[in-house]
């Protein structure tokens, strides 16, 4: 026996055609009034329900925004998602989460499959492998836009939320100098991101300022996770060369340097001195609690959604724009020089 009823069940029910239950249902006014009541006493009785997808094609609209972040190994993403959810939430808007797994591949299955369920637009944070650009330019020429966040797309034309990374990294480093450190190394990120990039440069420019040499050894790429800081810790220290202190890319590998640094029975601060990035829950409750940019993480899933929202809501539809949210250094023991003064 079915749990519900379709409308050929219906129309068998009452000996009409499909094309005049559906009518009826929608309330059109080329069906009569009796007609009308019929159908639906019918479909009462025999536990209709409407096709989800089915009401999409008619309306055209499905009141779904769909979302594709890179993991959810950090705290960073979850907390984007809990500011974006509560504004999908106030407008009466569903979200379709969907996870690319830092792979291209991945993302480009995530995106085809938003479009087939038929979302009205799509919040985008990208992998570090590099940017599907084709499809993301294809899917916004179909008239689904898209709003990146954190991790955005140079070559395509879209509203992107963002912090300034480049005076961040910048001050961070500033930071690390003015406590008196002097061999200062940075654990980059994955080339092909952007955030990256901006990071490295804010560390470069800061230690030119300060008329500090910059060697071969002084940036390593050490990507996004714990174990990639562990393993570039790990071989600076193999080789003797011990920084007085990191600046790392993101939370994640200065822990994964924080864990290096005490396996190899060396002290932080004291030795290596550590400053992280996107303020990790845990990044307070390590000892050393860790000195960490904090991201504004829920703003930025509000913002990003709001920005979404926008698009699909008003006609003609917003000039793209790109919002630039304030970060700020939490300053903890991780990064305090002990031997200064």
């Amino acid at each position: 026996m079915k749990k519900y009823s379709t409308i050929k069940d219906i129309a068998n029910a009452l000996n009409i055609s499909t094309a005049t239950v559906s009518r009826a249902l929608a309330d059109r006014c080329d069906v009569n009034q009796e007609t009308k009541n019929k159908v639906l006493e019918e479909a009462k009785r025999q536990n209709y329900r409407p096709n989800p997808i089915a009401l999409r094609l008619q309306n055209k609209r499905s009141k779904t925004i769909g979302l594709v972040v890179p993991e959810f190994k950090s705290s960073f993403f979850p907390m984007v998602i809990a500011g974006i959810q509560k504004v999908m939430d106030e407008s009466g808007f569903q979200l379709l989460i969907t996870q690319s797994q830092e792979s291209m591949e991945v993302e480009r299955r995530n995106l085809k499959l938003l479009e087939n369920n038929m979302v009205e637009g799509i919040l985008i944070s990208i992998t570090r492998e590099g940017e599907n650009f084709d499809l993301y330019q294809e899917l916004i020429d179909s008239g689904i836009p898209l709003v990146f966040f954190n991790r955005v797309s140079t070559k395509v034309v879209a509203s992107k939320v963002v912090i300034d990374d480049y005076r961040r990294a910048f001050f961070a480093t500033e930071h690390l100098i003015y406590s008196g450190f002097k061999k200062i190394y940075h654990f980059s990120g994955p080339k092909n991101l952007i955030v990256s990039s901006e990071r490295k440069r804010g560390f470069v420019d800061a230690m030119k300022k300060h008329h500090f040499e910059i060697t071969d050894n002084s940036i390593m790429t050490a990507g996004v996770f714990m174990d990639k800081g562990f393993s570039a810790m790990q071989s600076l220290i193999d080789k003797n060369d011990i920084p007085e202190a990191v600046f790392c890319f993101n939370d994640p590998t200065a822990l994964g340097a924080l864990k290096a640094i005490k396996e190899a029975g060396l002290k932080c601060p004291e030795d290596v001195a550590l400053v992280g990035f996107s303020e990790t829950e845990i990044a307070q409750l390590v000892d050393p609690p860790l000195t960490s940019v904090e991201q504004p993480t829920f703003e930025m899933g509000e913002t990003a959604a709001r920005l979404l929202l926008k698009q699909i809501t008003q006609t003609p539809p917003p000039e793209v724009e790109t919002i630039c949210l304030l970060a700020k250094l939490n300053i903890r023991k991780s990064s305090i020089n002990t031997h200064k003064g």
